[in-house]
């Protein structure tokens, strides 16, 4: 008897793969546990060879698995984009969009963006989510997000870019250093010999500012790394040293805290929106990088 391959069992495997659990995958895909292994049971019968090694301790997946699922994931992503494209004929701006941020850009742009888009694009459902950059392009090429806002970086996966804005990035520093009463931008060479906060690995922002401290002869101080721009800033407050901050950041004004440019040449970054090479919501993603850069720039 001939099987029939279907969409479902397809979406039911790569949901097993990224959970690494049958279970958690058949609630993230709407059924029951039974329901999910047996459709499996009766795709690798159909193909006539194991795709996943079960025990009761861990899952596997053999080689010819890992391979449907490569597979899988490209036809689950065609798919999806047949369906934005047959939504695009009655409304492009409209329908559930999948936006991911890094940290270090979300809290600040959001504020200043949402308004305008919910104004613009009244019909555009907006899902945000704020994650680092490895695990935003992960999701990304996955086909789980629809575009990301970032900072450019060198990649290596084929992916579209949209310019939105330049920031430069600024020092803070504690309220009672001296450097606080300067009235003009500050030389680069102020960083030699500084001890600077960072963030933890993960955020590009730590790679740019490493950049341009170590440069500068500054050094990375080790004892304390943070999870956010807010901690860090918190922290300069306290005395405890100072830290680089993309411009758009300083909107934010916490106390004891003061924001200082730099002269030329100015430390800046680009950020960027990014999706997939021959997205299907082409459309409507250009039009939202372009409203986010005339709003900001």
């Amino acid at each position: 008897m001939r099987y029939a391959l279907n969409i479902k069992d397809l979406q039911y495997l790569v949901a097993v793969h990224d959970l690494n659990s049958f279970s958690k995958a058949a609630d993230h895909c709407f059924v029951s546990q039974p329901t999910l292994s047996g459709q499996l049971k009766k795709l690798e019968t159909g193909l006539g060879a194991p795709l996943i090694e079960r025990s009761t301790r861990k899952i596997l997946f053999t080689p010819l698995g890992n391979k449907v699922v490569s597979q899988a994931r490209e036809i689950l992503q065609t798919v999806h984009k047949i369906k934005e494209i047959a939504k695009e004929t009655d409304d492009p701006m409209a329908g559930d969009f999948h936006v991911g941020l890094i940290p270090t850009v979300g809290p600040f742009l959001l504020p200043k963006v949402i308004p305008a888009i919910n104004k613009q694009f009244p019909k555009m459902n907006l899902f945000l989510y704020e994650l680092q950059t490895e695990v935003l392009i992960d999701r990304l090429q996955k086909g789980e997000l629809d575009a990301a806002i970032l900072a450019r970086l060198d990649w290596s996966e084929p992916l579209q870019e949209y310019d939105l804005y330049g920031e430069e990035l600024m020092i803070a520093v504690s309220s009672n250093d001296p450097l606080a009463s300067s009235s003009q931008p500050l030389s680069r060479s102020i960083l030699d010999g500084r001890s600077v906060l960072m963030l933890e690995d993960g955020h590009c922002l730590r790679d740019q500012a490493l950049g341009v401290c170590f440069a500068e002869g500054a050094e990375e101080d080790k004892r304390y790394q943070a999870t956010s721009l807010d901690t860090l800033l918190h922290m300069v407050a306290t005395g405890a040293g100072i830290t680089l901050v993309p411009k758009l950041a300083c909107s934010k004004k916490i106390p004891g805290v003061t924001y200082l440019s730099f002269n030329d040449p100015v430390p800046e970054r680009e950020v960027i929106m990014i999706t997939r090479k021959n997205c299907a919501r082409e459309i409507a993603l250009s039009a939202l990088a372009e409203m986010i850069g005339n709003k900001i720039n």
